[in-house]
């Protein structure tokens, strides 16, 4: 039988926390909310939850602040930001401390839903089949795990960090157009998303440079290719 998912609720509007919670509930979710983001944070430190979603503008403590105390506990769990800001700074900011997603004020239920199944659909899929190990030079990537191992130590990666590594894995040594790629991980290729795989991109080849064999080469004006020398 199935466990029902637990949901991290963290919202400061009492009227559009009741809204969202509600309709999680009728969905079969169980969900905890929190009105700020210290009480977010006593909340998450006591359970054990499947998905995290914050309202980043709150008092006491915003959500890009309680993200990165979460980040800095734990890598896996996806974190999903619910906010009135849609400045193309405060996205990426969002996804350089280690947001998975971010839903810009109004949204529907119906998005929030689906943005969220893609995550725990993977979770659910990684749990349950084993996990096929990547050898890229002296490291190893470990997909389920959300691994990257060195000579130098292990590395943690977050959920959208390692499904875009992944995608690379299975499509080295290709030029890969920036919309499959935005397509395949982000299920769109608007403008935002596509700021968004840039930042990914820097990040992975951060993580990547002590290894000379694996570089990531962007292709202009068309998109991008893994290179692994083995």
């Amino acid at each position: 039988m199935e466990s029902v998912k637990k949901i991290l609720l963290v919202e400061d509007d009492p009227n559009l926390g009741f809204v969202v919670m509600d309709n999680l509930l009728q969905q079969g979710y169980q969900v905890i909310h929190a009105l700020d983001g210290d009480e977010g944070w006593v909340n998450y430190q006591q359970n054990t939850f499947d998905l995290c979603l914050l309202d980043v503008m709150m008092p006491k403590l915003d959500g890009f602040n309680l993200a990165r105390r979460m980040r800095a506990h734990n890598h896996d769990i996806p974190i999903l930001f619910l906010t009135a800001k849609s400045m193309l700074e405060d996205r990426l900011e969002a996804f350089e401390l280690g947001g998975d997603d971010y839903l810009t004020k109004p949204f529907s239920i119906d998005e929030l839903i689906m943005r969220m199944e893609v995550f725990l659909r993977r979770s659910k899929a990684q749990s349950a089949a084993p996990s096929q190990l990547y050898r890229l030079g002296a490291m190893m990537f470990d997909p389920a795990d959300l691994k990257l191992s060195s000579p130098e130590g292990i590395k943690k990666l977050t959920q959208r960090e390692a499904d875009l590594l992944l995608f690379f894995c299975a499509n080295k040594n290709q030029v890969m157009k920036r919309e499959v790629i935005l397509k395949t991980i982000w299920g769109d290729d608007d403008y935002f998303f596509g700021r968004s795989l840039d930042v990914f991109i820097s990040k992975l080849r951060k993580y990547l440079k002590p290894e000379p064999s694996v570089q990531i080469t962007n292709y202009h004006g068309v998109g991008f290719k893994f290179e692994l020398v083995e």
